[in-house]
């Protein structure tokens, strides 16, 4: 199995300006990230930004780093340019990583590439959890996905899906947001324009769907903490890194 991973890692926050680089233990949130990236079995990884703040940093701490345009709408679009700028075969896998996961554990980042390796009818893969508070289903906040027998993508919601899902019934999904993409999907997705569904979700994934790409989603082989958002979940990333926990 081969594949690379790219972080993207944007400057701006609304909630958490410059958080790619906010400190946590001593060493900037996306130098956590990137080693955690290093950890799997990546023939590379490599940071992608548009700040030179953020380039500097991660230079600083011996990273690979792509600089990209300043007009992307999303990551995805980042992580495009930087297969382009890397000139990567439509075969390639890429991984995204996203730079405010610090505690992402390696093992999930090769299971994500290694399904969409084994899942040739599929141009994206995805991975979930089971959701398991009643309060977290009902929260647009929380993004829910359904699939088939064979773990390929029906539809992905911030609303309830199934209807009457239950934290009792283990029968709710919470979509976690790391992908494996093929970078033909990549090269072709940047050219679609936003679906109906994806801009009235807010959910990028939705545009894949709409063109016909099968998505395949697979129960996460190890829990992922939740990644950083907001100064809540930064004070309790710092409290478990500074605790030694992994």
């Amino acid at each position: 199995m081969s594949f690379s991973v790219v972080i993207p890692a944007r400057y701006a926050s609304s909630r958490l300006p410059g958080k790619p680089l906010l400190d946590i233990a001593g060493k900037p949130m996306l130098q956590h990230t990137y080693e955690r990236a290093l950890q799997s079995k990546a023939k590379s990884v490599t940071i992608a930004t548009d700040d030179q703040r953020i380039k500097d940093v991660a230079e600083s701490f011996g990273a690979n780093v792509c600089m990209t345009s300043d007009q992307h709408i999303s990551g995805t679009d980042r992580i495009q340019e930087v297969c382009a700028t890397l000139e990567l075969d439509d075969s390639d896998i890429i991984v995204n990583v996203q730079a405010d996961e610090p505690l992402i554990p390696p093992s999930v980042i090769d299971q994500v590439a290694e399904n969409l390796v084994s899942q040739q009818q599929a141009g994206i893969a995805t991975l979930c959890e089971v959701i398991c508070s009643q309060d977290e289903i009902a929260d647009p906040s929380s993004v829910k996905v359904v699939f088939d027998q064979q773990g390929l993508a029906l539809y992905f919601s911030r609303a309830t899906i199934p209807w009457q899902g239950s934290a009792s019934a283990k029968n709710c999904y919470r979509h976690i947001g790391i992908y494996a993409y093929r970078v033909a999907i990549l090269n072709q997705f940047i050219q679609w324009p936003a679906s109906a569904l994806e801009i009235q979700e807010k959910l990028e994934q939705l545009r894949a769907l709409d063109n016909g790409v099968r998505i395949h989603v697979a129960l996460s082989a190890e829990n992922i903490p939740p990644g950083v958002d907001t100064e809540k979940d930064l004070a309790q990333v710092r409290t478990h890194i500074q605790s030694g926990q992994t």
